[in-house]
This record gives structure tokens, C-alpha cells and sequence, in this order.
């Protein structure tokens, strides 16, 4: 991936360093209503913990995806399998962290992957990666419009429409969108503090009391004959799904401060807290159930047609009946948290593909805070394309559209994560840039290993995952591929413009005027190479 045909300005190195053997250098605007820079020095590790923890949306992936895994997954060994998934997903943190110390770009996953596998693969993988961002967005747009809807006809008595809150939660996104990264930083501090803190002090209190009527059951939970119950991989699959939009870590890299630290210390810190707080809770759970009831109680819940009752019944039990009233309020500020989430890696994905010419260049407008405005006003427009069909056909929100979008989202994130996997290794191999073994081979291969294998549960129980029919499963896995092959055409068919050099400076009176760096030749073997032939 290169650079569209734009002018240069000395970027402080502070603000992104990257080391000699980088082939993506730091992009710059020529003015501030253009493309080029999304705003520097934005954020700092909590700041982009708190993007990916909303992106997570815990009381969503705690309510919805913990009672199916304990229902036709492997029961009380569920919150094993969310240990399991950590490990998976740690693995595979530590070649994406040593590949964002050398690459800086708000497209993550498909400038490593082009770095690593050619400029085709990586243009494939950033059609499947905004598909990714997009598709899940939609799908929380459709249980938060259901979600909404209930609420306001319960409390105030009025029925409005799913899709009339989904199309005016799209307008209130798209002005937080435009108002800077800190602005959307600080709403979704709060949403997550909320959510998390009622999660954590159930799960807490529960542990402090010991347990459920027959105790912590640690053994139950977390022993190696727990774990591989009934079906372990479905826990699994349902347990990586959980974790989906850890990675947007390095989507912010542009605008962390100091990057090479800021990126690594949040994705770590992200994969820890995410893991141990859906462990925990989980295990929490099956305890305040008991093992050898949680089973049964999952199934009855997922039968009753509301699955949320499995989560919400033991900490209303526990605090009081208020908790019931306020349960159903987290559920959607959660997922407005992560829809605002996703919205924001959507329109950087898009504001970076435009940089990079494969996109028109007018997506790389900025505002006068810096924000990808145009990116953002697009992938809102994609948003409502997604999901006004379903409303228009009348389709049940949850059934169809949170369903259908949330599992070929999972499907195409693990896509992404195997191929930046193999991307990692071969770019390391071939510059060089990092001679640590573990870092940029044993630890890639392993986590490539895990994913591969996510992969394969996934698409052997995608029935099971989007709660369709088989026919609708398997047309759906095939957008995946469908939208990576498109990716590779549009590539092969596009020849990007030549890259300007940087315009110097002018220099004071008194100093000798400095020649412009030299760019980085391409790598040998790469797309980026035969096309300069």
C-alpha cells in the first residue's frame, strides 16, 4: 500500500516513528479541510481501551453470547472456554503488536496484510475488513432498535418502530462521529463505566459470599474435564465472537500518543481485561446457578425467547428489583457504545483506503477537528443501506438482521486475523526488521493455528451462530470470500498514482536546505514491486 498523490509535511516524531525498514511513512494534509492526518496526540491508553471495550459492548456479549454458550456449548465449562479464547486472541496480539511498532496507518489490518502478502491481498482484506465493521454496526443497530422500542413502549406507553430509533440513534452517531475522537472517547467512558461496574460488583459480591447454592465450583468451571463437556468448540466460537474489535487498537494509532507504546500497552491491557472480565463473570454466573443446574436454567432462557433473563434474574435477585428496570437501560447504552465504536473504525478504514487511492480521494476530508467527516457521512449512508431492507420487508430485527450481520461479521474478523497472522511472519521474515523468534514466528504461528481452527468451528456451526437455516448460513459465509475476491480485482484493476516527493521546507537563511528522504524500495516478492517494473 502506498500513499495517494499528496504533499508532505514533517510530522513531529513524537506524534509517529516509525523505523527505517517501514514501508508505510507518515501521511500528511496540506491543509486542514483536506486529507492527509487525522489529529495527533488524541489519546492515550485509556482513551483507547475504552474504544474497544465499548466495541466489546460486555453487557451485550455477556447477556446474549454466555447463555447460548452454556445452553448447547459445554455448560458449566463455559467460562473455560473464554480463557481458551483469550489465549487464542493473546497469541495473535503479539505479532500485530510487533507489526504496529513498524507500521503506523489508521487501515491496521489491511496495510499489514499488504505489507506481508502484496498489495492485492492487502486491498482484498480492507473490502473484508470494512465489510466486517460495517455488518456488525448494522446488526447492533437492529437488536438496539428492538431494544429501544420495548423500553419506550413498556415505560412510556408509546410504540414507535424499531427502525424509527435506529434511523435517529444514526444522526446522533454521525454528529458524535464529526466531533472529534475525544468527544467520542468521553461518551463511551461513560456508557462502559456503567455497564461494567453493575457486571463487576455482581460478579464480586457473588465471589465474596462464595458462591451459589453449591459454592464456586471452580472445579466445575474451569477443570480440563469442565472444558471439554458436551460441545467445547461452540463455547469457543461463541467466546472469540465475544472478543470481536480488540484489534481497533492500532485503527487509533494515528492518533495515540506516541504510538509505539501507546498502541502495544492498550492492546495488551484489552485482551487482559476482556478475557478476565468475561471469565469471571461467566463463571460468576454458572455459580450463582449452580453447575449442575446452568444448563437446564440457559436452555429454559434461550426457550422463553429471552435470553437476557439467564443474566438479569440472578443480579436482580441479588440487588433488588430496581436492577430490573435498569438492566434493560445498559443493554442499550452498551450497544449504542459499541455502535459508536464501530462507526468510528468503519469511516478511518474508509478515510484510509481513500488516502490510498483505492477509494475516491474526497473521503479524506477533515474537518476542523480533525475528523474524517466525509468517511463518516459514508459509512453512515452504508449503515442505513444495510439496515432499512429489513425494515422495509418487515424482517424481526433480531432474528434476521442482529443474527444474520453478527455472524458474517465474526466470520470475516477471524479471516482478517488469520491472514494478518501469516502477513506478520512473512513481512518480518523478508525485512528483517525484528529478529525476535518469538515475537514475529512462534507466537504468530500458534495464534494462526487457533484461528484457523476458530475458523473451522465457525463455519461447522454457522447454523448455529446466526440461528437461521442452512441455506441462509451458507449464503452468507460466501459474502466473505465474495467480498475479499472483489477486493483483489479491484486492485489488480487499479493502478495507484505516482507518489509526489515531499515538498522541503523552506529552510532559514543561515541553514543549508535538506534533500527529502529517500522512500523505502518495495519489498522483494511483493505486488508493490511488480507493478514498478
Amino acid at each position: 500500500m502506498t500513499q495517494n498523490e499528496l504533499p508532505s509535511l514533517p510530522v513531529p516524531d513524537r506524534c509517529i516513528r516509525v523505523d527505517s525498514q517501514t514501508a508505510v511513512a507518515p501521511h500528511s494534509a496540506h491543509d486542514s479541510s483536506t486529507a492527509g492526518r487525522l489529529k495527533p496526540d488524541s489519546l492515550g491508553v485509556l482513551g483507547i481501551l475504552f474504544f474497544v471495550l465499548s466495541a466489546q459492548a460486555p453487557l451485550t456479549g455477556i447477556a446474549g453470547a454466555v447463555p447460548i454458550a452454556i445452553a448447547i456449548g459445554n455448560g458449566a465449562g463455559a467460562p473455560a472456554a473464554y480463557l481458551a479464547a483469550g489465549v487464542v486472541v493473546l497469541l495473535f496480539s503479539i505479532g500485530f503488536v510487533a507489526m504496529g511498532r513498524h507500521v503506523v496507518d489508521a487501515g491496521a489490518f489491511y496495510t499489514y496484510i499488504g505489507k506481508g502478502l502484496g498489495r492485492s491481498t492487502g486491498s482484498g482484506s480492507a473490502g473484508v475488513a470494512l465489510f466486517a465493521y460495517c455488518a456488525v454496526q448494522a446488526a447492533m443497530y437492529g437488536l438496539y432498535g428492538a431494544t429501544v422500542s420495548a423500553l419506550v413502549d413498556h415505560y412510556g406507553g408509546v410504540h414507535v418502530d424499531w427502525w424509527v430509533w435506529t434511523l435517529v440513534t444514526m444522526v446522533i452517531v454521525q454528529f458524535l462521529g464529526a466531533r472529534g475522537i475525544e468527544m467520542g472517547a468521553k461518551v463511551l467512558a461513560v456508557f462502559v463505566l456503567a455497564e461494567f461496574s453493575i457486571l463487576i460488583a455482581f460478579a464480586l459480591v457473588t465471589l465474596f459470599r462464595g458462591g451459589g447454592p453449591e459454592g464456586l465450583g471452580i472445579g466445575d468451571s474451569f477443570s480440563a474435564h469442565a472444558a471439554l463437556q458436551g460441545a467445547p468448540g461452540v463455547a469457543l466460537m461463541f467466546a472469540v465472537a465475544s472478543m470481536f474489535g480488540f484489534e481497533a487498537t492500532a485503527i487509533y494509532g494515528e492518533e495515540a500518543r506516541e504510538p509505539r507504546r501507546t498502541v502495544p500497552r492498550a492492546t495488551y491491557l484489552s485482551v487482559a481485561v476482556v478475557t478476565g472480565f468475561f471469565a469471571f463473570t461467566s463463571w460468576m454466573l454458572v455459580s450463582a446457578h449452580g453447575a449442575s443446574r446452568v444448563t437446564d436454567e440457559a436452555g429454559k432462557a434461550l426457550a422463553s425467547g429471552d435470553a437476557t433473563s439467564f443474566v438479569f434474574a440472578p443480579i436482580t435477585a441479588l440487588f433488588g428489583s430496581w436492577v430490573g428496570d435498569v438492566l434493560p437501560v445498559l443493554l442499550a447504552t452498551s450497544l449504542f457504545a459499541g455502535i459508536l465504536a464501530f462507526h468510528n473504525s468503519a469511516n478511518r478504514y474508509l478515510f484510509s483506503l481513500g488516502r490510498e487511492g483505492l477509494l475516491p480521494h474526497r473521503l479524506t476530508a477533515l474537518n476542523r477537528r480533525h475528523s474524517p467527516w466525509a468517511a463518516g457521512l459514508v459509512q453512515t449512508v452504508i449503515a442505513v443501506a444495510l439496515v432499512m431492507p429489513f425494515a422495509v420487508l418487515g424482517k424481526d430485527p433480531v432474528l434476521t438482521l442482529f443474527s444474520w450481520f453478527s455472524g458474517v461479521a465474526v466470520l470475516a474478523a477471524m479471516l482478517l486475523y488469520f491472514l494478518t497472522s501469516v502477513a506478520v511472519i512473512v513481512f518480518f521474515r523478508r525485512s528483517g526488521a525484528d529478529t525476535r523468534l518469538w515475537n514475529t514466528v512462534i507466537a504468530p504461528v500458534l495464534g494462526a493455528l487457533g484461528i484457523a481452527g476458530t475458523i473451522w468451528l465457525i463455519v461447522q456451526n454457522f447454523t448455529t451462530l446466526i440461528g437461521g437455516d442452512s441455506a441462509t448460513a451458507l449464503w452468507l459465509q460466501l459474502t466473505v470470500p465474495a467480498v475479499l475476491a472483489l477486493g483483489v480485482v479491484v486492485a489488480r484493476l487499479t493502478r495507484r498514482p505516482p507518489v509526489a516527493p515531499p515538498a522541503p521546507a523552506t529552510p532559514p537563511a543561515t541553514a543549508p536546505a535538506t534533500a527529502p528522504a529517500t522512500p523505502p524500495a518495495p519489498a522483494p516478492g511483493s505486488d508493490d514491486q511488480e507493478e514498478n517494473r
